[in-house]
């Protein structure tokens, strides 16, 4: 009896005073319950996941760059880098590219890498790399990217011989220099690289941008053979996109930002882009910014319809932009992500060419004002010997006035587009006035997508070299910037904007302006004719800027053509109607078919573009 009361009161005790209910399932917790403990469990964890979020993908903050080369014996020459940002300091430059790991392979300033250390790479031109890097951004604002040579790296192709391009006899491809180039299909290299840019970030650079990201197009290079074990059936293309969609995952994570320089002459060109193995719209996907090299001197004669491109720096970089728009756009119409495009300049006069014009402040607006038309924001100089033509550049302020009056331009013809009844209708005063946004002409500055292509840049067949008529029309609109931004033609930017295009789309320059006529001083005649090795920059850089065979700049103030039509005046009545640049062609290059018995690669890029 007793054991009967004993069980009884401990049921009592077990229940409460509520009446006894089996439960339904007493292997888990009622679902109220579950519910209510899988929130409280979130909750104490988000803490946590935001932290290893923030670890994994710090914030990233993008800067329209416009900005200038810098090789690292000039950033580690105390003279010279003095003077270079005593020049650069008030004007729109707001971003610097310094050499990382240069042409030769060098790192250039002490790293804590095992296969730096291994390889003896580094070759420390700039003795601390992170507080030149901490002076650039305090100093001065910039915008900090670290250049990163890829798959030509003679150094470690000598260090590392089974990484490098070979010949069927087991022998090392070498080109006409002499030197190595590494095989991109190693991804030990791919490592390596991603190695030093998560190095870059530890630096404090902001940017990784990684060049001669391709493969070997010289003489010769046809003979290198690739192991199946190491290509498992993949193209030149495929596995430069691989790379780069590799590079781009892993130091997106480390916090940088990710960009790489490609040839112009891939844009539009299939047989370009598979003999360097980059295509534009691939890449493009998987990097943030993307630096097609537009240099109007390295584009062969009758280009784009241009009798010598470089002595039309504005329709040559206009016509290159509107190609990449077009690329991009048909890449990006189903929402995929598109790099934005950040396109080099040339600041260097290319006195080795036949038809050649010097390029000063004139040449270098025109190319700036292109690339606004063609409907981009950013843009980088380059100049191997790390010589710019500085009076070519705004001020902070005038260059923020010129930003406000794009906007309003490019606003106003997205209105216009909005408009128009009949989809692809073009506006009856289209002849006189500027265009609908997305139209591609010389005049838009649409956003990138709506720009159009090689077909539709506006120009006549008589318009000749816009850079001629630059001084001049830098000289009535450079001085009035903030003026035309607040919108002294008629209450917008739109109508300045559209005068100052007219004045680089309209007017013609000698093709072969001399030195005389461009009042040239005999110092900057010598300029000129250097190569802008980085030998004259700092030394022990033989390898260095000089392997890209880009020639440096001079200074140049062609005689002035008719100014631009002033800010009250009508654009219909002033400006002529303006007729399409022909069809962007398939190659751009006129070197035509390579004899199949020439032992060179398959390629049309312009000998100046090959290394």
């Amino acid at each position: 009896m007793k054991k009967w009361l004993l069980a009884g009161l401990c049921a009592l005790l077990l229940s409460g005073c509520s009446r006894y209910e089996a439960p339904e399932d007493i292997t888990s917790p009622p679902e109220e319950t579950r519910e209510e403990t899988a929130a409280a469990d979130e909750a104490a964890a988000e803490p946590e996941t935001e932290a290893e979020t923030e670890a994994v993908l710090p914030q990233r903050e993008p800067v329209k760059a416009k900005g200038i080369y810098l090789s690292a014996p000039a950033a580690g020459n105390g003279e010279m880098l003095e003077g270079i940002l005593s020049s650069l300091a008030g004007t729109e430059i707001n971003a610097v590219v310094i050499d990382l790991k240069d042409d030769s392979g060098r790192v250039t300033c002490a790293m804590d890498s095992p296969l730096v250390t291994e390889t003896e790479a580094s070759l420390a031109y700039v003795p601390d790399m992170p507080g030149l890097i901490r002076r650039l951004k305090e100093d001065y604002g910039l915008y900090v990217i670290a250049r990163v040579v890829a798959f030509r790296d003679p150094w470690l192709a000598e260090e590392k011989p089974e990484w490098c391009l070979k010949l069927p006899d087991g022998s090392v491809f070498r080109d006409r220099s002499g030197l190595a180039w590494i095989n991109p299909y190693k991804e030990e290299v791919w490592d390596y690289l991603v190695e030093i840019g998560t190095q870059a970030a530890e630096m404090g650079f902001d940017e990784v941008q990684f060049d001669y990201i391709r493969f070997c197009t010289e003489k010769g290079v046809s003979g290198v053979v690739f192991d199946e074990a190491d290509t498992r059936g993949r193209s030149k293309t495929d596995v430069i996109t691989e790379f780069t969609a590799y590079a781009g995952e892993r130091l997106s994570e480390a916090g940088l930002f990710v960009s790489a320089d490609v040839f112009g002459a891939i844009i539009g060109s299939e047989v370009d882009a598979q003999s360097v193995g980059q295509i534009y719209e691939d890449m493009a996907a998987n990097l943030d910014y993307i630096c097609p090299m537009i240099y109007p001197s390295h584009y062969g004669d009758g280009n784009f319809g241009i009798e010598h491109p470089d002595t039309e720096p504005y329709r040559t970089i206009l016509a290159a932009l509107q190609g990449s728009s077009s690329v991009l756009a048909a890449a990006g119409q189903n929402g995929e992500k598109m790099a934005e495009v950040r396109p080099w300049l040339q600041d260097f006069t290319a006195s080795y060419l036949d038809h050649y014009i010097e390029y000063g402040p004139a040449q270098i607006r025109a190319q700036i004002q292109a690339t606004y038309d063609a409907g981009y924001d950013e843009w980088l100089l380059w100049s191997a010997a790390c010589r710019y033509t500085w009076d070519g550049l705004k001020t902070k302020e005038e260059a923020a006035a010129e930003a406000e009056a794009i906007a309003q331009s490019r606003a106003a013809q997205a209105e216009t587009a909005a408009g128009e009844t009949e989809p692809g209708a073009r506006p009856e005063t289209d002849a006189a006035g500027p265009a609908a946004a997305g139209d591609g002409s010389a005049e838009g500055t649409g956003n990138a997508e709506g720009t159009g292509n090689a077909e539709e840049t506006g120009n006549t067949e008589d318009s000749g070299n816009p850079a001629a008529a630059e001084e001049t029309a830098l000289e009535e609109t450079a001085e009035s910037a903030g003026d035309n931004a607040a919108g002294t033609a008629e209450g917008t930017g739109a109508d300045a904007m559209t005068e100052k295009r007219a004045a680089f789309a309209g007017q013609d320059v000698p093709a072969e302006a001399g030195a005389a006529e461009a009042g040239f001083s005999a110092e900057s005649e010598a300029g000129a004719a250097e190569t802008g090795s980085s030998a004259e920059t700092g030394a022990g850089a033989e390898m260095n800027a000089a392997a890209r065979e880009r020639a440096d700049s001079g200074e140049n103030s062609p005689a002035a053509e008719p100014a631009a039509p002033s800010a009250g005046t009508e654009i219909e009545e002033e400006v002529p109607p303006l007729e399409p640049l022909p069809q962007l062609p398939g190659r751009i290059s006129p070197a035509g078919e390579t004899p199949a018995d020439s032992g060179e690669a398959a390629t049309v890029i312009p000998q100046m573009q090959m290394d």
